[in-house]
């Protein structure tokens, strides 16, 4: 039986994508066949996918529904809007005895498709409205837990941690970051990674607003480029309170008194927020007793470990530690509005020469692929919060004014509109054609950083697994 966990896991997690990121294809290319039909035009062809097809059927209304090759979107043939022959095959319409279609009806038509993605994301977030998302406590803080007292920057030098140097304190709550609000650690970290502030001198600078003994303080932080993606770091991890899990009978944890459900407070009286501050606390007092602070359901409990200086690991006391998580209930608006926001400021940094996010930092179908199959091996709930963020990135995304996409089609038919008469199909076809190989060609770039990241992180965690346990 065991054997077939991780092939049942897998399977479970295909069905999932196929689901939620092949059904978010479709409902995109649903709300462009949709609104077509209703404005009256002709449709030829509904496809998901790109390239030659897997499998067709022409249904009663004359129109062919087909699965293709190439699954990076989809797309409705639509004669009338566009002359789409070189991306989306030849058209058995003639065109020319087709009846135009005026300015409204291309406007609801190209925009139709980012509408229906909105819309489902919406429904989607209803449901985690309803249900709840899990949430771990590290995940829900801006607290600060641990400052990393070095990093290690991409160029392999090590330096003193941003946060070290610019004085971040370990219980400081994280209210803003360049003037941007932060309400959980995800967000904060991404304010970070698409921060562009630069000080005068030209370095990275951040501005952190920080909550510290009941005040407001503004403190510059200049963060390094570190990871193999070269991302703004600054050397936090969140704060969380520690519980005890259980201690080892016989082990130092259990001679000194620790019990389950008791929650850590301070260490040779340093607050405890991040079990990193935890072992490395116990690691430097290795040599002495050290008093230890808990809460015990109502009541504030003070204890002493023993010395540890002959133990090969001075923090382990046979402890097994464990966070708290509950479900949140955020409200649908703010779903849709958290995740608008994120795309936005995402796009933002990726024009703005003073960042450093590029191209290479954004996911194409296999990054997008991976964080589905983990969010489907966690909790199906993740996989509906994360189908909400790749519906509202398709729909901004798409009704960019570039052309191939469906903002690219809005754009023509404003021209066209203001200077009186339609652009030439040649024209159109030609700049449709060049920036198809222009998007594929990003596509492909893309996903050689997702399997980078992919095989580098598998690394990672069999050289954690292959690591001799402590």
């Amino acid at each position: 039986m065991n054997l077939l966990d991780p092939l049942l896991a897998n399977l479970w997690s295909i069905l999932l994508i196929a689901i939620f990121f092949g059904g978010s294809i479709f409902v995109h290319e649903l709300g462009h066949f949709l609104a077509a039909r209703r404005r009256g035009m002709i449709v030829e062809r509904f496809s998901i996918g790109f390239g030659p097809k897997i499998f067709s059927w022409k249904g009663k209304d004359g129109v062919e529904y087909r699965l293709s090759w190439l699954p990076l979107g989809g797309y409705v043939a639509l004669p009338q809007l566009a002359d789409m022959r070189n991306i989306e095959g030849a058209s058995g319409t003639d065109v020319t005895k087709l009846p135009p279609i005026n300015y409204a009806t291309k406007m609801i038509v190209a925009g139709a498709g980012a509408f229906f993605n909105i819309l489902f994301a919406g429904a989607l977030a209803c449901i985690i409205w309803i249900v709840g998302l899990p949430t771990s406590s590290e995940q829900a803080t801006t607290q600060i837990g641990y400052v990393v007292p070095q990093v290690k920057t991409s160029a392999g030098e090590l330096v003193t941690s941003p946060a070290a140097e610019a004085g971040l304190r370990i219980g400081d709550i994280v209210r803003a970051v360049d003037g941007r609000s932060t309400d959980n650690w995800q967000e904060l970290l991404q304010s970070i990674l698409t921060s562009a502030g630069r000080s005068a001198d030209g370095r990275r600078q951040s501005i952190f607003t920080v909550e510290r003994d009941g005040q407001r303080l503004d403190i510059t932080v200049y963060p390094v480029l570190a990871g193999n993606d070269k991302d703004r770091r600054v050397g936090i991890a969140p704060g969380y309170e520690l519980v005890v899990h259980s201690a080892s009978p016989g082990s130092l944890a259990a001679v000194a008194g620790l019990q389950a459900e008791d929650r850590l407070v301070s260490v040779d009286g340093t607050p405890i927020l991040n079990v990193q501050t935890y072992g490395d606390v116990l690691t430097r007092t290795a040599a002495r007793e050290v008093a230890i602070v808990v809460k015990r359901g109502a009541d504030t409990v003070a204890l002493t470990i023993p010395a540890r200086a002959d133990a090969k690991e001075p923090a382990e006391l046979g402890l097994t530690l464990t966070t708290e998580s509950s479900l949140t209930y955020p409200t649908p608006l703010k779903q849709i509005g958290d995740n608008v926001a994120m795309t936005y400021h995402t796009f933002a940094s990726l024009v703005n020469p003073q960042s450093d996010v590029g191209i290479s930092k954004l996911s194409g179908p296999i990054g997008i692929t991976r964080v589905f199959h983990m969010a489907a091996q966690a909790d199906i709930r993740y996989v509906l919060w994360f189908t909400i963020l790749v519906n509202v990135n398709l729909a901004i995304f798409n009704l960019l004014p570039i052309p191939v996409l469906d903002g690219g089609h809005m754009l023509f038919a404003t021209i066209g509109k203001l200077r009186g008469r339609s652009l030439p199909p040649e024209f159109i076809a030609t700049t449709q054609s060049v920036f198809m190989v222009l998007l594929f060609s990003m596509v492909i770039y893309v996903s050689f950083f997702d399997v980078r990241r992919w095989t580098s992180d598998a690394r990672a965690e069999r050289a954690t697994q292959a690591a001799p346990a402590k």
